[in-house]
This record gives structure tokens, C-alpha cells and sequence, in this order.
């Protein structure tokens, strides 16, 4: 469970997965199309999803205040965050866990994703889309 916050920095899935408008959806699901992992005496390199051991897909459930994967993907990984604000047509989210801190921006009208996560030494930047989980 506890290695979902790395997975939080990708969602492995395919370039072509349609981003869709937000507004007023509180459960989405969401896949990465870039992801990259910087090292503090090092440089940047872009890396895949599966490279991070990231879930294919996950849940974002706004109400709960959680995020987890997919039913199908029998990893059974979750993970929950402190804060969500709704601001100017953007979704922040904020959470720690496991000693790393992740933060969430989607686009409400887009349904694009920007994600960092970071830890001492490391950080972690995911582009990606989302759209309502129920569809």
C-alpha cells in the first residue's frame, strides 16, 4: 500500500487516453503520459510508469479523500490525502505518506494532470488526464 505514493507520480496507460471536463465530478480516474524522476546530485531522466512500479490507473475519490487503483488491477493499493482545494477551475491535492509528499493540480475543463511527488533527495513530475470515473 504504502508504495502507492510512488505510483502517484505516474499512471501507466496509453498516450491516447482522452482527458475530459471535471467540473463537478468528485470521482475520476487518471493515467500518466510522461513522467520523469530527478536526483539531487544527479540529473533528470524520463522514465516509464512501469519502471516506478506506478498502477496503470487510478482513483481519485474527492468525497473520501482518497486514491487508490483501479478494481481490475488486483493491486488492491490505496492511499489517502489531507487536503483538496477547488480553486479557479483547478483541483489541488496534497498528501503525505511513507516519508514522501505528493501534490495533485487537474485542470477541471481539461481533465490534464500535473503531479509531483517528492523526497529527500528525489523528485518525481507526471503529466497525464483524467476524466470521470463513472463513465
Amino acid at each position: 500500500m504504502k508504495r502507492l505514493t510512488m505510483g502517484l507520480a505516474g499512471f501507466l496507460a496509453a498516450v491516447s487516453v482522452q482527458a475530459d471536463n471535471l467540473t463537478g465530478i468528485d470521482r475520476i480516474v487518471c493515467a500518466a503520459s510522461q513522467v520523469q524522476i530527478c536526483l539531487e546530485f544527479d540529473s533528470c531522466y524520463a522514465a516509464t510508469p512501469m519502471e516506478l512500479d506506478v498502477p496503470d490507473f487510478v482513483v481519485i475519490d474527492i468525497g473520501k479523500k482518497s486514491i487508490s487503483t483501479t478494481r481490475a488491477s488486483a493491486e488492491n493499493r490505496s492511499t489517502s490525502f489531507s487536503t483538496i482545494e477547488k480553486q479557479s477551475g483547478l483541483i489541488y491535492l496534497q498528501g503525505m505518506e511513507d516519508g514522501r509528499a505528493f501534490s495533485f493540480v487537474i485542470d477541471e475543463a481539461s481533465g490534464r494532470m500535473t503531479v509531483a511527488v517528492s523526497r529527500d533527495g528525489l523528485s518525481v513530475s507526471v503529466f497525464g488526464a483524467c476524466t470521470d470515473a463513472n463513465l
